[in-house]
C-alpha cells in the first residue's frame, strides 16, 4: 500500500529503547512527527536526531510528540540515546514490518548489487491519525 497525505497512518506496535511495547494509536490525541532512518550513529542520522531534540521543546509547545524508527535493536537504541542525550522515544523493527507498511523500505542498487535500505521519511500525523505531510 502506498500512503499519501490524507489517509490514516496504519496502527503498530513496536518495542522503544527500555524494551517498552509503543502503540501508535495510543497517542490519539497529540499531533506526532513519525520518522524513519536509517542507522543509529550514522552521519546523517545523528544530525536528524540532534535537530530533533534541539528543537524539542518547541515541538512539544505544539503538542507534538516524536517518534523515531529504524531496524537497530533495543540496545543500539539505547546506547544512541544516552550518547546524544535525545529526549524522544526510538522504535526497533528489526524485521521491518512497520518499514514496509509505511513504504519506506526501498530496493536500492549500487553497482550491479541490489539491497533493501530504509528510505529517510518523515511523517507529520495529526491528533486523530492522519497523515498530515510525508
Amino acid at each position: 500500500m502506498n500512503l499519501e497525505e490524507g489517509m490514516k497512518a496504519p496502527d503498530f506496535t513496536l518495542p522503544d529503547s527500555q524494551g517498552i511495547d509503543i502503540t501508535l494509536s495510543d497517542y490519539k490525541g497529540k499531533n506526532i512527527i513519525l520518522y524513519f532512518y536509517p542507522k543509529d550513529n550514522t552521519t546523517g542520522c545523528t544530525l536528524e536526531a540532534v535537530n530533533f531534540r534541539d528543537n524539542y521543546e518547541k515541538i512539544q509547545e505544539s503538542n507534538t510528540i516524536i517518534l523515531g524508527i529504524s531496524k537497530d535493536s533495543i540496545k543500539s537504541h539505547t546506547n544512541f540515546i544516552n550518547k546524544y542525550n535525545l529526549p524522544f522515544k526510538l522504535l526497533s523493527d528489526p524485521e521491518g514490518k512497520v518499514c514496509e507498511l509505511f513504504g519506506v523500505w526501498k530496493e536500492k542498487s549500487m553497482y550491479v548489487r541490489q539491497y533493501l535500505v530504509i528510505e529517510r521519511t518523515t511523517f507529520l500525523i495529526d491528533k486523530e491519525g492522519t497523515i498530515l505531510k510525508i
